[in-house]
């Protein structure tokens, strides 16, 4: 699920995969907890930011070495 960006998060670039994995479980516990109190408007702020920091992490999954088929497979 696509969620957009979260405004107050600043540039996540420097974070490495591991700390965005980090974020993204301490978020959902947070998120979990706030489903559990009710508390809709803190669901959609932590939403908001899993949907930044999930996208984030995804794209470095991508630009990571080792992930492109191309060394794998070979075709001549």
């Amino acid at each position: 699920m696509n969620y957009p960006e979260h405004p107050l998060i600043s540039n996540l670039d420097d974070l490495t995969e591991q700390q965005l994995l980090d974020k993204i479980t301490e978020l959902n516990k947070k998120l979990n907890i706030a489903y559990n109190t009710g508390n809709a408007y803190l669901c959609n702020q932590i939403r908001l930011a899993l949907g930044s920091y999930n996208a984030k992490y995804q794209d470095k999954l991508r630009k990571s070495p080792g992930t492109e088929f191309d060394d794998i497979i070979d075709i001549s």
